[in-house]
Parts: structure tokens; sequence; C-alpha cells
């Protein structure tokens, strides 16, 4: 894994060769959510016709994948986009993500557990893109400051070899794009989960706030 590789260059390089050549690719992008893709979307849609695959097994319960689904379906409708969006639902079958992860159930986030993840929803976005016939794939995941960009690229990079279509590099954080997907949520009242998506995530997210509460309380007394 190299750490040392700044993929917003890279993606710079790619976008500089279009602008010359005036060439507008197939690009097929995954998005894990609406806030994370309205800064991806605004960005990539000047150079690109998009296809947003949304498709995350590991959101649970369905109830959260449904509203999840809907919001980015909404925002699709509603930005002003250069080049047109059209959105794509995955299958959600969230036994597929359980099954992957099977005995890291109690890992940290941020861990082998969400590299799994990664690679699992790539990898479908990879085959359906290939499939269709697309130039490029990539994934939203990366503007999160949460996300391990190298992962997230290194992954990309060898499904680019195993599937014969380009990945499309990104580390969409950077230049304030994870500020601008703030801002544009806020603009959008879009709704913003304050957790990734899984149970797992969200058991942790649950314990911490209960350590925080319990600090405070004690700090109080």
């Amino acid at each position: 894994m190299n750490q040392h590789i700044n993929y917003q260059k890279e993606l710079d390089k790619l976008i500089s060769s279009l602008e010359r050549t005036g060439q507008v690719p197939k690009l097929f992008l995954h998005s894990c959510c609406a806030p994370c893709s309205s800064y991806v979307l605004e960005y990539l849609s000047s150079w690109f016709e998009i296809t947003d695959f949304f498709y995350n097994p590991n959101i649970y319960p369905e109830e959260e994948y449904r509203k999840r689904e809907s919001e980015l379906e909404r925002l699709i409708r509603e930005m002003p986009l250069r080049h047109p969006v059209s959105f794509r639902a995955g299958h959600y079958d969230p036994k597929v993500f359980f099954e992957r992860v099977r005995g890291m159930e109690d890992l940290p986030e941020g861990g082998q557990r969400c590299r799994v993840c990664y690679e699992l929803r790539l990898r479908e976005a990879a085959r359906m893109a290939a499939e269709g016939g697309f130039d490029y794939f990539t994934t939203t995941l990366s503007i999160s400051p949460l996300k391990n960009a190298a992962w997230i690229n290194e992954i990309g990079q060898q499904l680019e070899k195993e599937f014969g279509v380009r990945h499309l590099p990104s580390d969409f954080k950077k230049r304030g794009g994870y500020q601008r997907s703030i801002v544009l949520s806020k603009e959008y009242g879009l709704y913003r989960q304050d957790f990734c998506g899984c149970v797992f995530s969200g058991r942790e997210r649950e314990e911490k706030k209960k350590q925080l509460d319990e600090r405070n309380r004690q700090e109080a007394l």
C-alpha cells in the first residue's frame, strides 16, 4: 500500500487530458450516500457522463438503507449538473456483507473489516462498469476523512486489472471537498447520518456516546 501517492494530482492529470481532447467519458460511480455524493457529482459532472450506483449491503437496517437511497435519488433530480447523471439502484442483501466480515465483528472502525467492505462495494461497481461498457469506475468513499483513500485506490487498481475497466483515482476530501459536501448537504437539506451505516459502526458509535455521557456526568458531580 502506497501512502505517498497524491491521487488528486493523478486525477488532475486525467482531467487535463480530457479538457485537451474534449472527450466526455462514461463513469460508473459507486455512491455511499447523498452527502458524500454531493461534492463528487458537482465536481466530476463537468467532465464525465455519470451513472450513480447505490450499492451498500453494509447498511443496516433496511429502513436506513432506503432512506439513504431515496436521498441520493432526490439529490440527483435537484442538482444542476453540466453533464447528465442517471441513478442505478443495486440489490440490497445485507447477508452478503455479514458473510464477508464474519470473524471481524469486533474490529475497530477503520480496520480490516472496513477494507473488506470497500472491496465488496467496489467489486460490484467494477463488475457492472465492465458489463455496461463504461470507460471508468470509482467511488465517493474517499471524500470521508474516516476512510482510507490509499486502500480504496489500491483496491480500485486491482479491480481494474481483473475486470478490464479503468479505475478513476480519487481522494475527494482534498481541496476542501469534504467541507464543500457539508455546505451542499445543508443547501439541499440532505439527511446526514452520524455513522457509516453498518451495525458494527453503529454499535461503536453508541458505546462512545455512552462513555462520553458518563464522563460528562462524572465531571458534573
